[in-house]
């Protein structure tokens, strides 16, 4: 019987095209992936990965800090700028604002704080702005920290403090926290536009 592997059945047209088929094609399923391959595809998703992360922390970050003979409070924040808008105003009452830009502020303290009445833990928490009305802020305490700064949990808000509000005579471009010694402790002081917002602290 004429076979492709015989002279008798070696120009029939079956087996001229099974010739001129590569030789790959038959062994395809039995090729395994090249490492080379997958590690290039992996490092291709981190370096997207990291390239995402650092687009998305486009504002610069700072850190205020209060010490007194060894006990600290200290936050850390995004550094939004005005750009021609009016941000606070923009804030609908009863919401909250990250209270700086990208990731969540962050308030770290070694030690027992007062807020007039209200007392905060040592420990570390998001801080946010809650807007009351146009005239009210309060600062809010939340328990969660190192979210992104849209992602606020109001079930774990701890405490809340309210703000004095003052007119500023200059217009400040980027957004400012400032710690600074008060005659009972410190204060917490936010700058941004002609807004500025206080809240005094002792330690304890």
């Amino acid at each position: 019987m004429p076979t492709c592997e015989n002279e008798a059945g070696a120009e029939n047209s079956v087996c001229l095209r099974y010739k001129r088929l590569p030789t790959d094609v038959w062994t395809l399923k039995e090729k395994p992936v090249k490492k080379t391959n997958v590690q290039w595809f992996l490092a291709v998703a981190v370096l997207l990965f990291f390239q995402n992360h650092l687009y998305a922390q486009r504002n610069p970050r700072a850190t205020a800090k209060f010490d007194k003979a060894g006990k600290y409070v200290m936050v850390e924040y995004g550094r939004p700028s005005l750009k021609g808008r009016d941000m606070l105003a923009q804030l609908q009452p009863g919401k909250v604002w990250r209270m700086g830009a990208d990731k969540s502020t962050t308030f770290t303290s070694n030690t027992n704080l007062s807020f007039a009445k209200v007392s905060i833990p040592q420990g570390s928490y998001s801080l946010w702005l809650r807007k009351i009305n146009d005239e009210a802020f309060e600062l809010v305490f939340n328990k969660t920290t190192g979210q992104w700064g849209t992602e606020h949990d109001v079930t774990q808000d701890f405490a809340s403090v309210p703000l004095t509000r003052e007119q500023n005579t200059q217009n400040v471009e980027q957004f400012t926290i400032n710690l600074r010694e008060a005659p009972k402790g410190g204060e917490l002081e936010l700058t941004w536009g002609t807004l500025i917002l206080k809240a005094p602290f002792t330690l304890k």
